[in-house]
This record gives structure tokens, sequence and C-alpha cells, in this order.
């Protein structure tokens, strides 16, 4: 009969010793399943918990300075009656309100798992970006209208250098804020997050925009507003689809692979690890969990097999410092078959 080894284990790339001591047998290797270590599980929450307050943090600066943004851009707009740039001001400030579902998001992802919601609500982080999906996807569709219907009904622009003065205003503040939150966004493993600065890069360029079609009016070509226009909507587009890919991946459970090949190989650099049949990655929220499947010596003693496994998910967890939770199944190898060379 074979024998399998399971090794739950919550941890965030700490290495621990083995002072408390494990029991043998058995009943050691039941505790070991059914009773984790509780110093490691309360790290991975206080880390898990820590990415969380970061992620919110940077919503809450972000939708500060992009209000102060178009708080500054409005006062402008009142001064010189442009529609462009009331329609870039108003299109600001309702994307900054897009921190909103990932601050809920954030905050739902810090409740402990329940018997219903067992991997807990880190999933909420996901469908947040499915909303800034949504909304950029949105933006493309209103840049281009707008660019099409001022392309046929070109509309003169007044006051050209306060406009142009605005729209830096616009991107520089929604530039600021992308690089914050995309930086943090990949700090924390938050596909949302980078989404949501991508978005912001998004207006950043459309307030660029306002600034070329000023200039171009200035010098005399009418036309220099909408076809930018029609450029920014491509450049918007190509961001749609970057942030689309990686948000939608995240709910079909995709990672890079090139993070598979470095779990594969910590496992495989262990002592007492033959062979690594399966190594499965899946994100919840900016947290990963993993599941591998490792064959061992079949004269390995139960409490040896746990420790080679504890060594495994340790290599694992050092190599991916995302990895929150792990399991461990440990196999006896196959014996070689007689006659093979």
């Amino acid at each position: 009969m074979r024998q399998t080894v399971e090794h739950p284990h919550h941890d965030h790339g700490h290495v621990h010793g083995h002072g408390h001591g494990h029991r043998g047998g058995l009943v050691g290797l039941l505790s070991s399943v059914f009773r984790p270590h509780s110093h490691d599980a309360s790290d991975s929450v206080d880390d898990a918990l820590s990415s969380s307050a970061r992620g919110i943090r940077a919503l809450k600066v972000s939708l500060l300075a992009l209000l102060a943004t178009g708080l500054l851009q409005a006062v402008v707009t009142v001064s010189t009656g442009s529609v462009a740039l009331l329609a870039d001001t108003i299109h600001n400030v309702t994307d900054a309100f897009t921190a909103v579902p990932l601050g809920i998001a954030f905050w739902l992802g810090r409740r402990p798992p329940t018997r219903r919601f067992t991997y807990g609500y880190g999933r909420a982080e996901d469908l947040a970006g499915v909303v800034v999906v949504l909304v950029i996807a949105g933006s493309a569709v209103v840049a281009g209208w707008e660019a099409f219907r001022r392309l046929l009904h070109p509309a003169p622009v007044e006051h050209v250098g306060w406009v142009a003065a605005a729209g830096v205003i616009g991107f520089v503040g929604n530039e600021l804020v992308a690089i914050y939150r995309i930086r943090v966004g990949r700090d924390i493993g938050s596909a949302a997050l980078v989404a949501d600065g991508l978005h912001a890069r998004t207006d950043g360029i459309t307030s660029l925009a306002v600034v070329l079609g000023a200039v171009g009016v200035a010098l005399g070509w009418p036309l220099a507003d909408p076809i930018v226009g029609l450029a920014i909507t491509a450049a918007i587009v190509a961001v749609l689809w970057g942030a689309a890919r990686d948000v939608f991946g995240r709910l079909m459970d995709a990672v890079d692979p090139a993070m598979t090949l470095v779990g594969q190989r910590a496992l495989e650099e262990t002592d007492g690890v033959r062979s690594v049949p399966q190594v499965r990655l899946r994100w919840s929220g900016h947290q990963l969990h993993a599941d591998a499947t490792v064959d061992v010596d079949p004269h390995l003693s139960v409490d040896q097999a746990h420790d080679v496994v504890h060594a495994a998910e340790r290599n694992l967890t050092r190599a991916l410092p995302k990895v929150s939770a792990a399991v461990i199944h440990a196999h006896p190898a196959a014996p070689p078959r007689s006659g093979a060379r």
C-alpha cells in the first residue's frame, strides 16, 4: 500500500526551527496535519494584513491626489469655459472613485476565512479588478466617441494657455498616482491595484491630449484636437488589453510560468526529494496558495518523510515570498524496474 504524507502549512517565507519539537509516529503525523504550527499561521496573517493595509493606504493617498487634481482643473474650467477641459475634469474625478471598489475589496480581504469562504475573501480583489477593467473600457468608448464627434463638428478652444496648463496638471497628477499604485500593486502582488494604476496612466494621457489639441488649435489646425483624441483612444485600448489579460487571468488561476518553474526548482533542490511530479499555484487577491507533490525515498519513516516535506515547504516559501499557504503531498517514489539501465 502506498503511503501519502500531506503537510498543510501556512508560512510566508519565514525560516523557523524545530525547538518546539514534533511527536513521532502516527500521532505526530496527524498532529502536524490538523494542527499546523501556530506561529507560522500568525506570521502569514500578519503579512496578509500588512499587504492589505499598504493597498488601502495607496488607494487613500491616490484618491485624495486625484480629487485635488480635479479641483485644480475645475477652477481653470470655470475661468476658460472649455468644454474639452470640462469633460476631462469630470472624467478624472469620476475615475478617481475606482478606488472605492478596490478599497472595499482590500477590506474584505482582511477578514478571516469562514466555513463558507474557506479560502478567505481575497478573490474580492480580483472582482474589483474587473470593475476597473470595465471603467477603462468605458473610458475608451467615451474618448473615442468624443474624438469622433469633434472630428465631425470641431469646437473652438479659448484661452489656450490656461487650457494647456490644466491639461498638464491632469497629466502630472494622474501619472504620479499611476506610478504609486503600480509600484505598491506589484510589491504586494495585486493585479487589481496595478490595473487601477494603469487606468490612472490612461487618464493622464487623455489629459495630455487636451494640451496637444490646444497647441494644434493655437497653430491654426482645428482638427488637431479630435485627431489626437483618436490616437489617445488607441493608447487606452492597448492599456485595456494588458489590464484585462492580467485581471481575467487571475480569475482563471493563471500565474507566471516562471514562478511555477522557480517553485519546482526550489522543491527539487530539497534534500530527500527525488522528483516533483506536480506544482500548482493560484492567486487569491495578492496572496499565493501552493499545492505540490514530491516523491521521496519509499524506505523513509513517516517522521523522516515529514521532515523532508517541512524542508521542502521552507524552500518553496523562500523562493516565492508571496506564498501564504502551502500544502505539500509526499509520495513514496516508485522503485526502479528490474533490468532497467
